[in-house]
């Protein structure tokens, strides 16, 4: 029996907003103190009427642009009625039949996933279990948090295609600047619906996988459901469709309830809410505020500083990390232009400057800026300093030794450079008489390397080199030093 997996994802994302959706309550994901971010109208008192968010809808209709959605000219919310302990008024207000975006895609590695719509709606509370007392308490801080659920078509047929959907959507999401879609804090929660099926035309029994709070769960938990549903089917037996939550710590789906159509949470046009109208010039406002996207980025990146992939790949992670490294380079990109040469050398030496800057970053400055996090410390390296010291290292002005210390120094007092290596005396000695005499000097007192070398003894040269840059504690330019040796040798 072939059985082919068809999945679609239902991701939610808490947005980034000073306001609640319906009220003036603070959006606050880090308030530890429960129940504090509080009001009538999101705890659903009598006599309370909800107020629209507008950022909130500007926020939707933006990851719609993004995502290359339809955006009608009317939208509406609805009543999506359902009894739960962390939901305040007996029911959500959410959008049913008019979303505000519809029918867009994503590309993922060549392939688009198609996106059937992007609504807004309010979050739920939060359920805190006790383990102690076996009992459950309620935190209405986040009730009425304003929510952006993005449903897809089901065109992914595996697990790693769903995890890469969403963390490129993450990513989208912080370019965007819509949401911080911070996985460990809930902001991002992903769900998925996964069935199998013999004929690729027809969908199987639909299963709804929730509790997904990380990428790692998202693939873990679809290719278990496929593993999990394939056997049922090989049985001969018949999938049910339910709900199911991902058990982290035993690795597996675990039965939740049965599966909820849409008929059951009683849809209706929300009473207190204007249906929403949005014209041509809002959406075209919006759609100028965008900028540039994550795959545009990777694009432009490999183009225009001939990175590698996977250095790229970095860059776009980080979007903070990538727009330092820009500004960084714009330092070097303007130091190449003060070249007297041709504009194919100054292409040549700007690529090079490049994929020194990007080596740097990654592996020294990199490994810094996780030690100063993990202390608390200030990144006091700017992006202008950072430019100079890699156009010093390329320049000969310091040897790559001294440049670890030089940006060590760099790091904890956030001084330039050019006045570390002058007051430390680091700069690189590339006075070829200079380098000579230290040659000679090492020579003279290493004679059984010297014969060593003479014998064919290739690592002989490498220990004599090594000894001047003792000599000259690490400042003499190593090329020069093996070539004052060379010469001097025989």
């Amino acid at each position: 029996m072939s059985l082919q997996p068809t999945i679609g994802l239902e991701i939610h994302a808490e947005l980034k907003t000073r306001s609640k959706m319906f009220c003036s309550c603070p959006n606050d994901p880090e308030e530890r103190s429960p129940n504090v971010n509080v009001c009538p109208v999101c705890m659903g008192h009598p006599g309370t009427l909800p107020v629209i968010n507008k950022e909130a809808v500007k926020k939707v209709i933006k990851t719609g642009l993004a995502l290359k959605c339809r955006i009608p000219e009317k939208s509406k919310f609805d009543r999506k009625n359902y009894f739960y302990p962390d939901l305040p008024k007996g029911y959500q207000i959410s959008q049913y039949d008019l979303p505000l975006c519809q029918n867009g895609f994503l590309e993922i590695e060549g392939k688009r996933i198609r996106v059937r719509r992007v609504h807004l709606e309010e979050d739920t509370g939060r359920l805190l279990h006790s383990e102690k007392d076996k009992s459950t308490f309620v935190d209405f801080n986040r009730a009425g948090v304003p929510l952006m659920e993005l449903v897809t078509e089901p065109d992914i047929k595996t697990a790693k295609e769903a995890k890469l959907f969403s963390q490129e959507l993450q990513l989208i999401l912080k370019y965007l600047g819509v949401s911080e879609a911070d996985m460990e804090k809930g902001q991002l929660r992903v769900e998925a619906n996964v069935s199998l099926s013999e004929n690729p035309a027809e969908l199987g029994t639909k299963v709804e996988v929730k509790n997904l709070n990380s990428f790692r769960s998202v693939e873990r938990a679809i290719d278990y459901e496929i593993e999990r549903q394939k056997g049922i089917l090989e049985s001969k037996k018949k999938v049910s469709q339910e709900t199911r939550g991902w058990d982290e710590a035993d690795q597996k789906t675990v039965s939740q309830r049965a599966k909820e159509e849409a008929h059951d949470y009683r849809y209706f046009p929300e009473p207190d809410l204007p249906p929403l109208n949005t014209s041509s010039k809002e959406i075209q406002e919006i759609h100028e505020g965008i900028g540039e996207l994550p795959q545009q980025r990777r694009k432009r990146f490999l183009e225009e500083y001939g990175l590698t992939e996977k250095e790229v790949e970095t860059f776009v992670s980080s979007k903070d990390l990538g727009e330092y490294y820009e500004k960084a380079v714009s330092e070097l990109r303007n130091w190449v232009k003060e070249i007297d040469e041709k504009k194919e050398v100054k292409d040549k030496e700007f690529l090079k400057l490049a994929k020194m800057a990007s080596n740097y970053m990654l592996t020294d400055l990199l490994g810094l800026i996780k030690a100063a996090c993990a202390v608390g410390e200030d990144f006091l390296v700017t992006p202008e300093n950072f430019g100079e010291f890699i156009t010093l290292i390329y320049k000969g002005n310091i040897s790559s030794k001294s440049a670890k210390e030089v940006l060590k120094e760099m790091f904890s007092t956030g001084k330039d450079p050019s006045q570390i290596i002058e007051k430390k005396e680091l700069s690189q000695i590339t006075d070829k008489k200079e380098i000579e005499k230290a040659a000679k000097e090492v020579l003279a007192s290493n004679k059984k390397v010297v014969e060593d070398f003479k014998k064919g003894k290739s690592n002989a040269m490498q220990f004599l080199v090594g000894q001047v840059m003792a000599k000259t504690k690490g400042r003499a330019n190593p090329s020069l030093a093996k070539e004052a040796l060379e010469k001097n040798i025989f």
